[in-house]
């Protein structure tokens, strides 16, 4: 039987034990349930500190990275954008942004907008290359996309893209002559009344803002560096409040409305954001499928919307469900925190509206026999290496990061023994997500072999 009010005392209780069992120093979970002809309920619950050095406590108000959420958030502003008619959603990117290039024709020519929005452009997505503190910081990083790889044709598949999301911020300040940043405090934030919403570090700083902590050893240990370069702003530098980010929630349950009943985005563009866009490979630890920014889980038939969202040591998680009226959010300042998440929402939305979470990925009693050979190899991005080899007969996943990103783990390369679970599909045992993680393997129609792992898709190259 699902509860129809929200306990906070029961709530309270499951957050503190479950990110104690887990390890999450410090986290902030909200809860918002619409009523109709009633107030929202909203409730807000905060444990653990917000800084393992200092010891400072996490409050109701404290501000966390969101990470990847703010995907959604550029996404809505972008759809503002096609809504008045100043771009399109089938619009190539070169229209747009004037001496646009990037690596290949196909690129150059076929990235559209929606590309962009649901990740089929091809582009390498994780570019992560820093250009600057400055306010053109977005205008420099199109100099180093021209080196960007191409991974896949123009929409032949689905790649998570960091990349495109820094391009659909540098569209967004081509066509409103405004920083992304100014940009989404004057289409958005303002609009959506955010007190506690902020996307650069000396704005977190007037705030109690948590710093992320890494993975690994008895004891948290607070992150080397607090946020990404600052051209990674559009994909995932958004810092907020749980209030803040469930306000937005808020409005997409509303197609389109703020609090105050304006309409921040048309109906017609909310539900399109929802609505089916591109097929996810792998279905496990992400969702089934994309909309336009926002991604879909079928979780046991109920169809639920949302966005992670990872930086460095900081993960945030937002749900949304609209047939409950329902909205969760969780922000936390540990980069490993996915089994606080699955153990959290899997009884939140048990309780409260009857829903089971999507299943794990389950590693059959009896392994199957799988051909691995046309698979073995290497496998690159501009930020990972990926070999899958063989090792006394079977079958290893061997991952080494590369470029800016290495430098948070020293380029270490990571094996993972590869369990089958049916064919073209493996699991290996994430650590940092204390849970197993799908590889998929597949093949395009132009023959071109690719491992998806981690979101990615990763061609192969020897």
């Amino acid at each position: 039987m699902t509860q129809t009010t929200i306990d906070p005392a029961h709530w309270q209780e499951r957050l503190d034990t479950l990110a104690k069992q887990t390890g999450v120093p410090g986290a902030v979970l909200g809860v918002l349930r619409l009523q109709d002809g009633a107030p929202d309920q909203l409730t807000r619950l905060a444990t653990g500190v917000l800084n393992a050095n200092t010891g400072r406590k996490a409050t109701l108000d404290s501000l966390f990275q969101i990470g990847s959420i703010t995907k959604a958030w550029t996404a809505t502003v972008v759809m503002q954008l096609v809504e008045e008619g100043k771009i399109g959603l089938d619009q190539p990117v070169k229209e747009i942004i004037a001496g646009f290039e990037l690596s290949t024709d196909d690129l150059t020519e076929g990235v559209t907008i929606r590309n962009l929005l649901n990740h089929t452009s091809g582009l390498d997505g994780d570019v992560f290359v820093d250009t600057g503190r400055g306010d053109d910081n977005l205008e420099k990083y199109l100099d180093v996309l021209r080196g960007a790889a191409q991974i896949f044709p123009v929409g032949a598949t689905w790649s998570y893209c960091n990349s495109g999301f820094s391009l659909l911020g540098r569209v967004i300040e081509v066509v409103t002559g405004k920083i992304w940043d100014a940009a989404m405090k004057e289409r958005l934030f303002a609009p959506l009344g955010l007190t506690h919403t902020v996307t650069l570090p000396e704005e977190a700083l007037l705030f109690d803002t948590a710093v992320g902590h890494m993975p690994g050893g008895p004891e948290p240990k607070v992150a080397p560096v607090w946020t990404l370069q600052r051209n990674a702003g559009p994909a995932g530098l958004i810092t907020a409040s749980v209030a803040d980010l469930l306000a937005f929630a808020r409005m997409h349950l509303k197609d389109g409305l703020a609090a105050d009943g304006k309409p921040v985005l048309s109906a017609l563009s909310a539900q399109a954001m929802r609505a089916f866009e591109a097929d996810v490979p792998e279905k496990y630890l992400l969702g089934d499928s994309w909309g336009l920014g926002l991604i879909r889980f079928d979780w046991h038939g109920a169809r639920l919307y949302g966005h992670d969202g990872n930086t460095i040591g900081q993960a945030a998680f937002l749900r949304f469900y609209p047939d409950a009226n329902i909205a969760v959010a969780l922000l936390t300042n540990d980069g490993s925190s996915h089994a606080l998440y699955e153990n959290l929402y899997g009884e939140i939305f048990r309780e409260l509206c009857g829903v089971e979470i999507q299943d794990p990925i389950t590693v059959p009693d009896q392994a199957p026999q799988l051909d691995i050979a046309d698979w073995l190899g290497v496998y690159e991005r501009a930020s990972v290496v990926i070999e899958i080899v063989l090792e006394d007969g079977q079958p290893v996943f061997k991952s080494t990061t590369r470029g800016e990103l290495a430098a948070l783990d020293g380029g270490a390369t990571k094996s993972y023994p590869m369990k089958p679970v049916r064919q073209g599909l493996y699991a290996v045992w994430a650590e940092e997500l204390k849970t197993d993680a799908p590889v998929w393997l597949y093949q395009l129609a132009d023959g071109e072999r690719y491992v998806h792992f981690g979101g990615r898709a990763t061609r192969k190259v020897a």
